[in-house]
């Protein structure tokens, strides 16, 4: 995710970092390529070039962005819903710990629910960014990386932990049920987390949305040669920057969980349940993760 304060009007007009410039740069000077070409041919063989009328872009574009926001509304809210979902399990999270200190007198089982909950975050993370197995999920929860789901191994032996704790009397009915609710609720979010990873907005989606931005884009020249000669190719790229940067940056949001810039912070969200947890260990808090060149990972 991009962390930045609001940027200065050099920033605005120059910054790169978490742009989607650099993503649809080729398809912009493409598109201005082609509108240069078709002025040079209006000039150099006058009559070659059809000249159509604008309203019917002016129709076009308007549908096309309707649809644009549309979508857009779309993925964001698939990104905004999993931020919810890790806010809550990083709630979840601290919410276990006091409860075991209240629940569990035994000091080491409790160290032992801790340490593998926090597994169970990260091999959450590592398996939502379709990682194998990162340093961090590899060593703290490397017995569950073979297990079909990793993260759900890891709930499943909370779990057990916590039934051979009633079982030997060291929590009761209240604090058993209470910790099971807890255990529940992290295993929601989980399961809402993998819906969104697994569903991807239809594809239908994006192939209408990039066939019609080009046509409209790949059509525009026509309209604008008479009126507005070689300025054509500067308007067609700024219409391009405007229908296919929102169309890209749709797909960014549509994908929360991924590396892109506009993805979600996972690391630094674990990171912050680390730092939440170490007390309860025993251990002393790391330090979080700062941005680096504006990106929080």
């Amino acid at each position: 995710m991009i962390v930045r304060d609001k940027p200065t009007p050099f920033a605005l007009a120059f910054a790169l970092r978490g742009s989607i410039v650099p993503v649809i740069a080729p398809g912009l000077l493409m598109l201005a390529a082609l509108a240069a070409l078709v002025v040079f041919v209006h000039h150099r063989w006058p009559g070659m070039v059809p000249e159509l009328d604008g309203t019917g872009f002016t129709v076009f574009g308007i549908a096309l962005s309707l649809f644009l926001g549309f979508r857009n509304n779309a993925a964001y809210e698939r990104w905004w819903e999993a931020r919810k979902l890790w806010g809550g399990l990083l709630a979840d999270l601290r919410s276990f710990a006091r409860e075991l200190d209240l629940f569990e007198a035994e000091r080491e089982r409790r160290r032992e629910l801790l340490r593998l909950a926090l597994a169970f975050l990260h091999l959450h993370r590592a398996n939502l960014r379709k990682l194998a197995g990162d340093e961090q999920s590899a060593s703290r929860g490397a017995r569950f990386l073979s297990a079909p789901n990793p993260p759900d191994a890891a709930l499943n032996a909370m779990a057990v932990a916590l039934a051979e704790a009633r079982a030997d009397g060291a929590i009761d009915g209240f604090g058993a049920k209470a910790l099971a609710e807890r255990l529940a609720s992290m295993a929601l979010a989980q399961a809402g987390c993998e819906r969104i990873a697994n569903t991807p907005l239809p594809y239908v989606y994006s192939l209408l949305i990039y066939r019609t931005t080009y046509l409209y884009c790949l059509l525009l020249p026509l309209a604008l040669v008479s009126p507005v000669g070689w300025f054509a190719p500067v308007f067609v790229a700024i219409v391009g920057y405007v229908f296919l940067g929102l169309a890209e940056v749709t797909e960014d949001l549509a994908h929360p969980f991924g590396m892109t810039p506009n993805a979600l912070p996972l690391d630094a969200i674990c990171r912050a349940a680390e730092i939440s947890i170490a007390p309860h260990l025993g251990e002393e808090p790391p330090e979080p993760f700062a941005p680096r060149d504006y990106y929080l990972s």
